[in-house]
């Protein structure tokens, strides 16, 4: 027999709710994908970022759970490793992390080549051993000798990642640069070589700037997307982080310049009675968890009150 393995649509896995995020809105469960941008629009840090998220249970961005912890991988082939560790270290302290406990584990090989058969191999038994929840590769362009612009030099690497991913269950973020003179093309698009990477992605992020605002689009191939969150890299004291920006550059549209608690209050305001909290979710145009947490918050506060038929104003404002 040598017909293909088939089912019906209804006997497919399904997949709980709680496994659909790695990161609620940034990165998807077990997903691949390229984190790209302009040089100098502190994708490391961000790379850096979600590691920390993955590995301590701690918000990234200051703002987005981690819906699922474990291990990282991470291979910084463009900064040394004193660097890595200060960056990791700061970002733990402006998260609220252990920084002795965090298992991120860094490869401290200089080099890794992803287009080399030995390389491979010791990257998969590494991973294997480790059993990440998540890899980080810092920059794809490190990491190989073939022609980026050609799909058929490109396509066998991602393949290889991609089956990475598949057979040891674990999510694979690729840094990634952008083209030169690309700052106003499709974040996607933008990207430097083939159009392959750019289909590879199941969640992808894209860095860029806007006069001095840092601006972050995210992509996902199953879920909504997201353009211009504002993003900033904040010191105090020896924590060096990104966050989000709550109230960026008026030039963003205004849905941007509000919290989830604000978005939430203002639709009961604009409905000017009480909403079941499937009114609100859809009027927000947020997840159900952001918009329970808000309306948790706006409790706290005695803003928001709940009644048999629904959530409203404590005081007409």
């Amino acid at each position: 027999m040598n017909a293909l393995p088939v089912c019906r649509a209804s006997e497919l896995e399904i997949r709980p709710e709680d496994r659909r995020w790695l990161i609620e809105g940034l990165w998807a469960d077990e997903a691949v994908g390229i984190l790209g941008g302009e040089p100098k629009c502190c994708k490391s840090f961000l790379a850096l970022d979600l590691a920390v998220a993955v590995a301590a249970g701690v918000p990234a961005l200051r703002h987005f759970p981690p819906a699922r912890t474990g291990p990282v991988l991470l291979f910084a082939a463009e900064d040394a490793l004193h660097v890595v560790r200060r960056r990791l270290e700061g970002i733990a302290l402006a998260a609220g992390a252990d920084f002795d406990a965090l298992e991120v584990h860094v490869i401290t090989t200089p080099v890794v080549r992803l287009d080399l058969r030995d390389d491979r191999h010791k990257l998969r038994e590494t991973v294997e051993r480790l059993r990440p929840t998540l890899l980080v590769l810092d920059p794809f362009v490190r990491m190989h000798r073939v022609d980026e612009n050609t799909a058929a030099d490109v396509a066998p690497i991602l393949a290889w990642l991609r089956e990475l991913q598949r057979k040891l269950h674990t999510a694979v973020l690729v840094v990634h640069h952008s083209r030169k003179g690309a700052a106003h093309a499709r974040a996607g698009q933008a990207l430097r070589g083939s159009s392959e990477l750019h289909a590879w992605g199941d969640s992808n992020l894209y860095v860029r700037r806007r006069g001095q605002q840092l601006l972050l689009t995210v992509e996902h191939r199953a879920a909504p997307s997201d353009d211009d969150l504002a993003i900033e890299l904040s010191a105090d004291g020896d924590a060096l982080a990104l966050e989000l920006v709550t109230n960026p550059d008026t030039t963003l549209n205004d849905k941007r310049k509000q919290t989830a608690v604000e978005r939430v209050e203002q639709v009961l305001i604009d409905a000017g009675e009480a909403l079941s909290l499937h009114a609100i979710r859809k009027a927000s145009r947020m997840r159900t968890s952001r918009v329970s947490d808000s309306l948790v918050a706006l409790q706290a506060e005695g803003r928001v009150v709940r009644s048999p038929l629904g959530y409203q104003l404590a005081h007409t404002p």
